[in-house]
């Protein structure tokens, strides 16, 4: 890389910082994410969850589902993703996930899509650089309907000077 361009880059900040997080405070995730068989194929058979509800059409059928249901770890997984830009790009520790619950099953095809609101924020005692955040987050299918939500948890970094 030549010298100019490297004196004129310049690092841009990622994420939000502790202080951006009132309570009450929701993030509407842009992107969303369409999960197709492959994902759900690969998923599954990478984390050994071999229940054939995620990969047998006729098994899930015959369990009254309309065809292949996709793995609810993956469908956890994406909504989770689907929130780091918003929530935790700019860096801290994750803390954990409760109350985490599955309201709906998910097929293949369907695109999810989430939102997060800021539930708690308060001072870390151990880490006077950052707070601890907790956010509720809802998992949405392409009609609307509630599909997971969980609480997650991370500290975040204070705002202070350029790191």
């Amino acid at each position: 890389m030549n010298e100019e361009l490297r004196a004129r880059a310049r690092k841009l900040p990622k994420g939000h910082c502790y202080e951006d997080f009132e309570p009450g405070r929701v993030f509407e995730h842009h992107w969303g994410r369409t999960i197709n068989e492959g994902d759900n194929s690969l998923f599954s058979t990478l984390t050994l969850s071999y229940n054939p509800l995620y990969f047998n059409a006729n098994y899930a059928r015959s369990h009254g589902h309309g065809g292949v249901v996709v793995n609810p770890m993956l469908v956890f997984l994406v909504v989770f993703g689907l929130s780091v830009e918003d929530l935790s790009e700019g860096g801290g520790l994750f803390l954990g996930v409760d109350a985490l619950t599955f309201h709906k099953p998910v097929s293949a095809g369907e695109t999810l899509v989430a939102r997060s609101t800021v539930v708690d924020r308060r001072e870390s005692t151990s880490r006077p650089e950052s707070g601890i955040v907790t956010w509720h987050t809802e998992g949405f299918n392409g009609g609307g309907e509630l599909v997971i939500d969980f609480r997650r948890t991370n500290f975040v970094n204070k705002r202070g000077p350029a790191r």
